[in-house]
């Protein structure tokens, strides 16, 4: 028998701590979310968000991944096997921990007197080590190989879904990196501190190379699902913001092609039958 398919013993459970975590981060998610994706003008984030964000679309994108993130936890709430959640974990303490550091490289941008700044700050101050010491829990009930009734994904779903992953997340570091290079050929305005918050978003995507690791379609289904609903809403705010893009730009035409391409992608993962388990052939 192929040694993928092992059988494999151990709890594989959610411990009580994780729980807790997603119930905790949940309504912060939330409430962010229908700020930025309902109010996302400039005026109206300077009023109600930690800082004064513009164009609309990068509120809107960034109000994409928090309902992606809120999905996620509320997952983590229910999920009674730990491998189904665990390759987000790693990636959001990623994200977190970058948007820490891009609050205190640029201090001076956020808006002090707003409550959602000081929400902000504790939020991302913390987060990142919350994240992983769940993260470091949990994988003491980990069950790293699948057993023989799991469904692994084919060998070009996982090339697929690891270089579009791998791919999003260097993407990320560069924006953060070298936020100015990286505004000068974005596809709409970016300021250094926005630069560096969307490159953290971006970096989420290095979630889909961990299925280099684990084929199991059981691990990547839940993160397939929040792709799906990240890369949708940002569809739908692309369509409401036409006027915050540069036409001009190679890499905006390449976005247009790029992101419903891969929208579809994971749609067509999500809804590709997978009746029986198979050796990734």
């Amino acid at each position: 028998m192929d040694a993928r398919l092992a059988v494999t013993t151990g709890p594989d459970r959610v411990l009580p701590a994780t729980r807790v975590l997603c119930a905790f981060i949940i309504p912060f998610l939330l409430v962010a979310f229908g700020l930025l994706y309902f109010w996302p003008s400039a005026d109206d984030t300077g009023r109600l968000f930690a800082w004064r964000i513009a164009p609309e679309f990068t509120s809107t994108t960034l109000a994409s991944a928090y309902l992606g993130g809120a999905y996620f936890f509320a997952r983590g709430l229910v999920e009674q096997r730990w491998h189904r959640i665990a390759g987000g974990f790693l990636p959001v303490a990623l994200f977190s921990g970058l948007l820490g550091v891009a609050t205190v490289l640029h201090w001076d941008r956020f808006v002090h007197g707003n409550l959602s700044f000081w929400l902000w700050a504790g939020l991302y101050f913390t987060a990142p080590l919350l994240v992983l010491a769940v993260w470091l829990a949990n994988r003491r009930v980990a069950v790293d190989l699948p057993g023989a009734d799991e469904v692994l994904l084919s060998t070009p779903e996982v090339g697929l879904i690891a270089t579009a992953g791998g791919l999003a997340g260097l993407i990320g570091l560069f924006l953060f990196a070298f936020p100015g290079a990286a505004a000068a050929i974005w596809p709409w305005s970016l300021t250094p501190l926005t630069a560096r918050v969307v490159g953290a978003i971006f970096a989420l995507g290095f979630a889909g190379v961990q299925v280099l690791a684990d084929r199991r379609w059981s691990s990547a289904r839940i993160m397939v699902q929040v792709g799906i609903i990240m890369l949708g809403l940002m569809l739908v705010a692309a369509v409401r913001t036409p006027a915050d893009f540069a036409v001009d730009r190679p890499l905006t035409w390449v976005m247009a092609v790029g992101f419903p391409a891969a929208f579809a992608g994971l749609v067509g993962l999500a809804v590709r039958p997978r009746g029986r388990p198979r050796t990734g052939a």
